[in-house]
């Protein structure tokens, strides 16, 4: 009762003072109540502010990089949960009035908390509550929202058949909208491509909060710029529709492990020239992590060969015998599942997980993160993987994922959409840095650490421009404060390269005010 008081008080109330910050979240309450149909439902059960009693929870259920979950880290002065498209025209109303900028939050995997902070005074439209899953067999196809979790797709897919997937992120909890909008890509982008390579619809709210539910509404050059550019440039997206693919009723996967002194560097070198080249229903990623030497105290790389293949396992073992020998792999190695069943696999669950744990949504074991990334586009030499696994064990604290590419990523023209890496890579380096320990000294020792491995992986990547994959987000390659043309080419090339110009001439035309913008959006052409 005290609370709708108070907001039936903001009612009569309706005149906001020019004198008061636009931070007050009183104020953007009374927009709220004024521009907002049923206003109490909507402020009470919709809108949060940090007096309400559930405010930090609700900040707080998809934060899962905790450098972003800290008492100084800056807050929204009020979260929007929406649920209707009419909540986010609402929101969007007050934040041109008032003005403040909007921050657009779908899983909150966002390696820099862009989707949730902000130096400038801000708020959230969090899209949590837009999570459907719509499944047409008949078509082939689905709309999925975009505050949907990839773990949460896949299960409604593999609900309603066994020989249909998506070629989508390993990481269950991801959320739809950043991921689908960054790129997107999985274990079975060899095959298929990435996750907006199979995108063939989407519907946006721009800054004027018109709705456009269609490719051919939105129109052709926003509905491109979406799909791998960054759609928190550009608008709200709602979902996207996209088209399935053709999955076997078993896949067969599998993981070796080798340390240096068991053969790792050879093992490596001839991982490059095959991971790239081989069956495209083949996929073998490559981890690199420090363990535990022979003797007490030594440290040593292990390097983990883990795999998917799209058929049985007596397939699996004729092409890796025959493309890649040297691994020695055996029947006892693979194991057949469905290919619901890799996706826990692939997602670190052990064998036999029930499928249903896809509808958690959030992490259930947060970390301090740091993510960078690279693109190989030459293989590099044997000294140089011997001096690079040296330089773990030297600095600690940094793993690696190498992600092969070749197959169908390297058919799909490089214009095709914003996400540019395609022929020409062999592989992309995912740097991972992670800790538990909370602490100033001991973040600046670990965003040390993945600086000083990102130097030293400089001679064996791209160049002019050192690519980038925007999905991995990172602020050391550059930043957009001010949102300028000329600041945004230093992160733009590395992420969209060529692509980066077209992306402007869009942004220009549908957001010429620039409404849309964080430290990494696309700037408007000036």
């Amino acid at each position: 009762m005290e609370k709708l008081l108070v907001i039936y008080l903001l009612l009569i109330s309706v005149s906001v003072a020019t004198s008061q910050s636009v931070t007050d979240p009183e104020t953007f309450l009374r927009c709220i109540v004024r521009e907002g149909l049923n206003p109490p439902s909507f402020t009470s059960d919709v809108t949060y502010i940090p007096s309400n009693s559930s405010f930090t929870a609700v900040l707080r259920r998809r934060i899962p990089n905790l450098r972003f979950d800290k008492p100084t880290t800056p807050k929204p002065f009020a979260i929007v949960t929406a649920s209707t498209w009419g909540h986010i025209g609402t929101a969007l109303a007050c934040a041109r009035e008032l003005p403040v900028q909007v921050r657009i939050r779908s899983g909150g995997h966002d390696f820099e908390g862009l989707s949730y902070t902000s130096t400038a005074p801000f708020f959230v439209i969090d899209m949590f509550s837009f999570r459907s899953v719509n499944v047409n067999l008949t078509e082939g196809t689905a709309w999925v929202d975009t505050g949907a979790t990839i773990g949460e797709l896949y299960y409604r897919i593999a609900e309603k058949s066994n020989v249909l997937g998506f070629p989508a992120g390993l990481c269950t909890t991801l959320g739809v909208g950043g991921h689908f909008s960054g790129g997107g890509y999985g274990t079975m982008m060899r095959k298929f491509g990435l996750s907006v390579d199979n995108v063939v619809g989407s519907a946006i709210v721009d800054s004027n909060s018109n709705t456009y539910t269609d490719r051919v509404s939105m129109g052709e050059d926003r509905f491109w710029a979406v799909r791998g550019g960054g759609a928190a440039s550009f608008g709200i997206v709602l979902g996207y529709k996209i088209r399935l693919v053709p999955v076997p009723e078993r896949v067969t996967v599998f993981r070796i492990g080798r340390t240096v002194g068991e053969g790792a560097i050879d093992l490596l070198m001839k991982w490059q020239s095959f991971a790239h080249s081989t069956d495209r229903d083949l996929f073998v990623r490559v981890t690199l992590t420090l363990v535990n030497g022979a003797k007490p105290g030594e440290k040593t790389v292990l390097a983990s060969f883990i795999g998917m293949y799209l058929g049985r396992s007596d397939k699996t073992l004729n092409v890796m015998n025959r493309d890649f020998p040297e691994l020695k792999l055996k029947k006892t190695d693979c194991t057949q599942m469905r290919w619901i069943d890799s996706v826990l696999f692939w997602a670190g669950y052990p064998i036999g997980t029930p499928t249903s744990v896809l509808l958690n949504t959030t992490v259930a074991n947060k970390l301090f993160m740091k993510r960078k990334s690279d693109y190989v586009k030459s293989s590099i030499s044997r000294t140089g993987l011997g001096l690079i696994l040296k330089k773990l064990v030297e600095i600690e604290k940094v793993e690696m994922n190498w992600n092969p590419y070749g197959g169908r990523m390297g058919e799909i023209p490089s214009s095709r959409t914003p996400f540019p890496h395609r022929a020409g890579n062999l592989f992309n380096i995912e740097y991972l840095i992670d800790w538990s320990k909370a602490g100033d000294d001991v973040e600046r020792d670990h965003l040390a650490r993945a600086r000083e491995i990102y130097r030293f992986m400089t001679p064996y990547v791209s160049s002019n421009p050192r690519e980038a994959f925007f999905n991995y987000r990172d602020l050391d390659i550059g930043s957009g404060a001010n949102s300028t043309y000329e600041e945004g080419k230093i992160f733009g090339n590395k992420y969209f390269k060529d692509n980066y110009e077209r992306l402007v001439d869009i942004k220009s035309t549908y957001d010429e005010i620039n409404f849309w913008r964080n430290e990494q959006s696309i700037p408007v052409r000036k």
